[in-house]
């Protein structure tokens, strides 16, 4: 599974599409595929797009949201409409939620992590936390943090998410993360950086080069302090 989730948005009003986009903008994780505001060329187009959850309007022109949903098999779907009487049909369909216009930000959010949730669900083995971020309340799954480090603010940490992004963790210290990390899968190396095990390509006894690269492209390298020096020898089985 992505360590996204992918989504697509069909709403045959313009603005309300634009609203979407800002809405989707606010939490960690989500990726706009693409927006539409006619179903019948969604539906065209559907059968080639990558997508995990459609965020839809109901009440349409050509196709309402209910008969599009109907046609979207293994996909999510969140519902956005401005009208009540669709909700239990909503649900009848295995809907992740019913939103009504105007959609507030916090009761998208929740919506989105339900989504999130259910795919997680959905792939056995896929671990992850839910933490207070920058932006809300936000899933860091264990497999797309690569580097930890701390933040401007000392209590927030910095993660490094295998898309390039970051996540800001808000006031949440090390040893609270590595608590709930694998223990295999992560490492403090220092006071100020945990990395995951995956990215290490060499170390010595106090330096380690990663797989990540910098601005001119070359291998990162972190530095190992003696302190954590035999956890991560442990973990490397040094």
């Amino acid at each position: 599974m992505p360590t996204k989730l992918r989504c697509i948005l069909l709403d045959d009003e313009l603005p309300a599409l634009a609203y979407l986009r800002v809405l989707c903008g606010q939490v960690p994780g989500v990726e706009v595929v693409r927006a539409f505001n006619d179903p019948l060329k969604f539906l065209q187009e559907s059968p080639a797009l990558e997508f995990d959850l459609c965020i839809l309007d109901i009440e349409m022109p050509g196709q309402n949201g209910l008969d599009v949903a109907r046609q979207l098999t293994g996909k999510l779907v969140i519902f956005t409409t401005a009208y009540r009487e669709y909700a239990a049909e909503a649900f009848d369909l295995d809907a992740i939620d019913y939103l009504r216009k105007p959609i507030q930000q916090d009761r998208f959010a929740k919506a989105i992590a339900k989504a999130i949730t259910r795919l997680a669900n959905a792939a056995p083995g896929r671990q992850y936390i839910q933490l207070n971020t920058s932006k809300g309340k936000g899933l860091l799954f264990f497999d797309q943090a690569l580097y930890i480090t701390t933040g401007l603010d000392k209590r927030d940490k910095v993660v490094l998410l295998d898309s390039g992004e970051e996540m800001l963790v808000k006031n949440m210290s090390f040893e609270k993360l590595l608590q709930a990390l694998p223990d295999t899968g992560f490492c403090q190396i220092n006071k100020k950086e945990i990395i995951a095990m995956k990215i290490v390509q060499f170390f010595t006894h106090d330096e380690i080069t990663t797989t990540l690269t910098d601005t001119a492209g070359k291998p990162r390298r972190f530095s190992l302090s003696e302190n954590f020096r035999p956890g991560f020898l442990r973990r490397t089985g040094g």
